[in-house]
């Protein structure tokens, strides 16, 4: 008994001693230590040490571990990298405001682009966090009225960035004349007064099919900005989306409660999935009522959500349809409200007039704060920028709506607590997307297994500086951010020439 007694313990210790030996040459590639780990999805909130392998997060640990590289996240919050599902600024110096906000994938889903295999040949290997978009409604339908592009002017607008790329090649692959790329890049081209004949649906619906075979995320539908959409043809594209089985993310048709009506009784009509965005600007002060639609619908099994941007003012081309006759009434507002992004003057009936004729950008100020905090303070409601292409003077969402949210709404007015906080700006814009696109599955964690997109942040100095007075700044507060295991910011600073966003592919997709 005694001889099997010391042969066990010898036994153990040799086993004990064996998986040491293991463990101290499991060497990671990059390890963050001594971090507060923040996973909404599991309500994890603890000190640990995280090891990432490759693109993977594959080790969540109270126990020191080694990496190859090692940050010392003392003090900070490691979080999942935060997601944006409405950013319009698709480039790499947009792309770089963003991840000095945090933001790990940014996507282009509201407008969309016309046409996919070129918005992904043109941002792969250039982009600095993970990237997408929908299919745009809007453009297509416009190229299905491939009649109509003669009756297009010479149109110089170069605010293009609701539709981007122009290059728009037909169904075999050639480009389409200048013509149609004119018509597809305008925001004010007559298509969008147009309404489409009936007998066009068809051919509206391959192209749209094309474009979720090519890898859109959705169904881009800013039907505000097309004004000649009939309320049939938008009944339509809900019935297309659910036999799709696919999610519409819209920019109402009018401002206030009539037109989430329209799209909130479509989706109950048909079954479609449904995310409206900035609720904020798109309801103004019926935004009560609105939450209430949402709410209503969502209970009733309706598959609907919204965001809202933590700014009480937006953005747009002063060219659009948004500033048809009538405009005043219609946002409440007059000339000394809208600001003129490139010099950031407020406007006069006479600048007014001479900028609407030349088109560009204007930031419109017409929101209260206290609609705001109500919205952003509504657990229905997740946060996203609707980030403009980067531009000297440029709304500041475009660079800092998640600092902001963050440390001016979350930590200096106390809405919610921070997981709360984060759940908005990570996990459920993911779980949003998630079952149209898989990828985000692994995107808005921080797990085992999860991909290794994160951001580590001071909670106590996170905010946003850019305002509305100057040229974009970079957030504070945000020292390390990692996508697909890569450092794009790193000790507070962009990390020069790094690119290893990737795209997120719809579900729909054909190889």
């Amino acid at each position: 008994m005694f001889d099997k007694r010391i042969s066990g313990l010898l036994v153990s210790i040799f086993i004990l001693s064996f998986s040491h030996t293991v463990l101290a040459q499991d060497v990671y590639d990059i390890v963050i230590l001594n971090g507060r780990v923040m996973d909404p999805e599991t309500g994890l909130d603890a000190l640990r040490n995280v090891g990432i392998r490759g693109q993977s997060v594959v080790a969540i640990s109270e126990l020191p571990i080694q990496g190859e590289t090692e940050v010392d996240a003392t003090g900070l919050v490691v979080a999942p990298g935060f997601v944006d599902l409405h950013a319009h600024g698709q480039s790499a110096r947009a792309n770089e405001f963003q991840a000095m906000d945090g933001v790990t994938t940014a996507l282009e889903l509201e407008s969309g682009v016309p046409h996919l295999p070129t918005f992904l040949a043109m941002r792969a290997g250039d982009a600095v966090i993970n990237y997408g978009a929908s299919i745009a409604h809007g453009a297509i339908r416009t190229w299905v009225m491939s009649d109509y592009a003669e009756a297009f002017d010479n149109n110089d607008s170069d605010s293009n960035w609701f539709l981007q790329p122009i290059a728009v090649p037909d169904a075999a692959g050639d480009e389409m004349d200048d013509a149609m790329a004119e018509a597809l890049s305008s925001t004010v081209s007559p298509a969008r007064y147009k309404e489409l004949d009936p007998e066009n649906y068809p051919a509206l619906w391959a192209r749209m099919q094309q474009g979720l075979s090519d890898g859109a995320i959705g169904i881009g539908m800013p039907h505000q900005y097309y004004p000649g959409v009939s309320r049939d043809e938008i009944f339509r594209v809900f019935q297309f989306a659910r036999e799709q089985e696919t999610t519409i993310f819209t920019h109402v048709r009018e401002l206030g409660v009539s037109g989430m009506q329209e799209v909130i009784a479509n989706a109950i009509a048909t079954g479609a999935s449904l995310h409206i965005v900035h609720i904020n600007s798109s309801s103004l002060e019926d935004y009560q009522t609105n939450l209430e639609l949402i709410l209503g619908a969502a209970e009733r099994g309706v598959d609907v959500t919204t965001g809202a941007y933590p700014y009480t003012a937006a953005a747009t081309g002063i060219e659009t349809p948004l500033f048809d006759e009538g405009w005043q009434d219609l946002l409440g507002i007059s000339y000394e409200d809208i600001q003129w992004q490139e010099s950031g003057e407020r406007l006069t009936e006479e600048t007014f007039n001479r900028y609407r004729a030349q088109g560009g950008t204007v930031i419109i100020h017409l929101m209260k704060e206290e609609w705001i905090r109500a919205q952003l303070a509504d657990p229905r409601v997740m946060v996203e920028s609707d980030g403009m292409p980067y531009a000297s003077g440029a709304h500041p969402r475009s660079a800092g709506t998640f600092s902001r949210f963050i440390g001016h709404y979350v930590r200096d007015q106390e809405l919610m607590p921070l997981m709360a906080g984060l759940s908005k700006i990570t996990l459920m814009p993911a779980q949003r997307l998630e079952s149209i696109a898989p990828q985000m599955k692994r995107k808005g964690r921080v797990q085992i297994g999860s991909d290794a997109d994160i951001t580590i942040f001071s909670a106590e100095e996170i905010i946003d500086t850019a305002d509305f007075e100057g040229d974009l700044t970079y957030s504070e507060g945000v020292r390390y951010v990692l996508v697909n295991g890569n450092f794009v910011v790193w000790d507070g600073e962009i990390v020069e020439g790094a690119r290893p966003g990737q795209a997120i592919i719809g579900r729909n997709v054909v190889f």
